[in-house]
């Protein structure tokens, strides 16, 4: 059997038509003309709700159009707009039982511009109690729709600068308050009085569309978020650079909304796909995943076949070249079809090695995750000892841009199966996902 050379990757012949055209198409020097561009330093370091944001999203939608992809349902642009709600607390004083709580023992989520609770308001008290599991019960009354005062036991204390870490935006405001006060194990009377800035600020991520032929209405998803950290910005314990204060994140995640182009190009090219592709760039990863969370509220998870989210592919997994992982890999049956795939190629696809990080909950792919899709994330990222994440040296001089490019024409070969209608993976159990 005739094996065709694919640089380091060697592919079966089932793939020949997609082998003869994907040198040209998906090359190192095109790679890297992106990827330089969306980490470069005039991008600002891409953080949301800044020029550099901005900035960013126009170079991948004339990326897009250059292409020629659709706009996602008919829109002007493929720009997909929606603002976002952000609460600033601005003063906040409790009384419990006649007592003055220090404000640096509570902790409030509200988007009221007055927030205002006594005993005698349409509100519930409830508790954290020592010895108490603190996740779940704080997502319980933190995702609440009533107005709730929550006493925690002061065992929990510590965990109090994580919660002032959560940032106060959403995409769909709620008209509850919910107020953590942590120390008092009983609340008979109780006054609480704050006041918050409410500010509305717009966002988008960018969607192109590539018609399915023969299954329109079936859609595959390839995806990547374009934010990053901006300017200045170090995140939680991260030493900060005086020398260079620009979050670069090529990396994170330049990397995946580059391959995210490069994909576009390639099946634009072949223009061979049965199913719809949606080829999707994500905002506010970085600040919750707002972006992905609203992109699926756009669509019917039941016509999404697969999505393929695409993180921080920029530098070897731990097993060296030729190789990346894919977070929830035993979730649904999408791996496994991608390596029968790359039969008779050098390049492999593991299961995440990392499953105490919880990576396939904590990013793009989640939202849909949780609806029965098979999402997964795709990545090399050595999350035990990626020495740039999350720090101003991510620039594009750390990362291998050949492996990279091998790594996406990987994912084009691989992907084949699914994009044509061939092969479909099982979906997710929603039920069975749980967080640790």
């Amino acid at each position: 059997m005739k094996k065709i050379v694919l640089s380091a990757v060697v592919l079966c012949s089932t793939c020949m038509l997609q082998a003869q055209n994907i040198n040209k198409i998906i090359n190192t020097k095109d790679v890297t003309k992106i990827e330089k561009v969306l980490s470069a330093d005039d991008m600002q370091g891409r953080r949301a709700f800044t020029p550099g944001i901005d900035k960013a999203s126009s170079y991948i939608e004339s990326e897009f159009k250059k292409i020629g992809l659709q706009t996602f349902n008919g829109a002007k642009d493929f720009k997909q707009e929606f603002s976002m709600t952000e609460s600033k607390n601005v003063s906040l004083k409790v009384l419990i039982d006649g007592k003055a709580i220090d404000k640096a023992d509570v902790v409030s989520f509200s988007y009221q511009p007055q927030l205002t609770m006594t005993e005698k308001s349409d509100v519930q008290v409830v508790k954290i109690n020592a010895g108490d599991k603190f996740g779940p019960k704080f997502y319980e009354y933190y995702q609440s729709d009533k107005n709730l005062l929550v006493l925690v036991d002061a065992s929990f204390k510590p965990r109090i600068p994580n919660m002032r870490h959560i940032p106060q935006m959403t995409a769909s405001p709620g008209g509850n308050s919910v107020v953590f006060v942590f120390g008092p194990t009983d609340a008979t009377q109780f006054s609480i009085e704050g006041t918050n800035t409410i500010t509305k600020n717009a966002l988008n991520n960018v969607v192109g569309v590539l018609k399915g032929k023969s299954k329109p209405n079936e859609y595959v998803v390839f995806s990547g978020h374009y934010d990053h950290l901006g300017v200045g910005s170090p995140a939680e314990g991260v030493e900060h650079d005086a020398t260079d204060s620009i979050y670069n994140g090529a990396n994170d995640d330049a990397a995946g909304t580059t391959a995210v182009i490069m994909l576009a190009k390639y099946f634009k090219k072949l223009n061979n796909n049965e199913r719809t592709i949606l080829f999707t760039t994500f905002v506010a990863e970085e600040i919750g995943g707002y972006g992905a969370q609203y992109f699926s509220k756009q669509l019917d998870p039941d016509q999404v076949m697969a999505m393929f989210n695409l993180e921080m592919i920029g530098t070897e997994s731990k097993w060296g070249k030729n190789s990346a992982y894919i977070t929830g890999f035993e979730k649904s049956s999408m791996g496994e079809i991608l390596q029968k795939n790359l039969q008779g190629s050098a390049f492999k696809f593991y299961p995440d090695p990392y499953p105490e990080q919880q990576l396939f909950y904590r990013s793009d792919n989640a939202t849909l995750a949780k609806l029965g899709v098979p999402a997964h994330t795709i990545s090399t990222s050595k999350m035990d000892s990626e020495p740039n994440y999350h720090k101003v040296s991510d620039e594009i001089e750390t990362l291998d841009m050949v492996n990279m490019t091998q790594i996406i024409k990987a994912i084009a070969i691989s992907s084949a199966t699914i994009v044509n209608g061939k092969d479909t993976p099982s979906r997710v159990d929603s039920s069975a996902l749980s967080r640790k």
